[in-house]
């Protein structure tokens, strides 16, 4: 099957262009594959970050032809001449946020009238966690251009089914970031915590860009009592998107300040087995969520999960097997939960099972989907039903 994916790689950072580039590595094995990927992304007054440039020095890289300029028609133009010449069976587009919706539309209708390509979008997001009216209309006019879909939760089948009622939508697991267990990437417990300076405690870890919906606040209130049961230690990976000191302030009010680590920034690829190594267990207490790259990673590096019961998280952890789940924005709950997990020692019964659930989250599985999906007459509803 001959085959076009957009979506970011290397130098560009984070979990989308982790997920695209996996998927085009894997792609490649059985498939002919070409990768447009961005010549840009964000302007900085839209970005939060600090920089949207992969520090990396060990990057995650597959050959792609950088092409498509968000805010530049011409390109788009460019991108879809070049579809049309090849004349794939199947494009494939991430969907995770509207800032792509004209450039996106443009390239898919294009695709669609000229090259008679069928396309399947990969939704992350339907619509942003941070929602604004627009967005909405946004992603309708985007995702309308698309005749297939895969989703990675049932929250957001849910919402493409509001806003395409007959579209043709497939949910599956979002694969493990097995990446990071490559040699030269991966660390024992006791280096990992000597080299992040951490003490001889029990440590949980928070990971990942720190922004409202992630619940970080939750976690901090519940440290109280979780310390008074256990002697615990919070480590904070990741970079701020919304000011520190919102969260320094619970930390010196709650009187945390010698039972919390922050790390603020982006953690690079070659880093981020450490920070996993160093935990005992991984902590999600996020308030919404369609889906975690970040439950994925502790997934691929074996570790276990404690967080809330929303969005696709309560469909990938699986609760007294492969982690455990809380409702959202409670701490009290969550500090109970955090506590029976030291008190009844289940991280290596949680780990053990993990490992057994890996097959669950490969990319192989996802690579099957795409290949029934570009096989597909997406006009007929007879193979659709029969296929699925």
């Amino acid at each position: 099957m001959r085959c076009v994916l957009i979506g970011p790689t290397y130098p560009f950072r984070g979990g989308i262009s982790h997920y695209t580039t996996l998927l085009c590595q894997n792609l490649r094995q059985r498939h002919e594959v070409e990768f447009y990927t961005f010549t840009r992304q964000y302007p900085s007054f839209l970005f939060p970050g600090r920089t949207d440039r992969d520090p990396s020095k060990l990057p995650l890289r597959a050959d792609a032809i950088p092409l498509i300029d968000p805010v530049n028609p011409l390109t788009w133009l460019r991108a879809a001449r070049r579809i049309r010449d090849s004349r794939p069976e199947l494009l494939i587009m991430q969907w995770w946020v509207p800032y792509w919706a004209p450039s996106f539309a443009t390239i898919a209708f294009l695709a669609r009238r000229f090259a008679g390509t069928k396309i399947c979008f990969i939704c992350h997001n339907v619509v942003p966690h941070e929602r604004r009216v627009v967005d909405r209309v946004l992603a309708k006019v985007t995702l309308s251009q698309g005749h297939t879909f895969i989703v990675h939760s049932q929250g957001d089948e849910a919402r493409l089914r509001n806003l395409l009622p007959r579209a043709h939508i497939v949910r599956t697991v979002h694969p493990v970031y097995d990446f990071f267990r490559q040699e030269g990437l991966h660390d024992q417990e006791s280096e990992a915590r000597e080299a992040l300076n951490l003490p001889d405690r029990k440590v949980l870890l928070f990971f990942g860009f720190v922004r409202p919906y992630k619940g970080l606040e939750y976690l901090l209130e519940a440290m109280p009592k979780v310390l008074a049961e256990i002697d615990a230690h919070l480590l904070i990976a990741g970079e701020f998107w919304t000011p520190e000191s919102e969260y320094t302030r619970y930390i010196d009010d709650l009187g945390l300040s010698e039972h919390v680590t922050i790390v603020n920034r982006y953690i690079p690829n070659e880093e981020v087995a450490a920070f996993f190594s160093a935990a005992d267990v991984v902590v999600l207490p996020y308030t919404e969520a369609t889906q975690s790259g970040v439950a994925q990673i502790a997934y691929g590096l074996e570790k276990p999960v404690i967080t809330t019961s929303v969005g696709g998280l309560a469909e990938v952890v699986k609760h007294g097997e492969t982690g455990l789940l809380v409702p959202p924005g409670d701490s009290e709950a969550l500090a109970e939960t955090v506590v029976s997990f030291f008190r009844e020692e289940l991280g290596e019964h949680l780990a053990a099972n993990i490992h057994k659930e890996r097959q669950r989250f490969s990319w192989d599985r996802l690579v099957d989907l795409i290949e029934v999906l570009g096989r597909l007459d997406p006009g007929s509803e007879e193979d659709w039903c029969q296929a699925f």
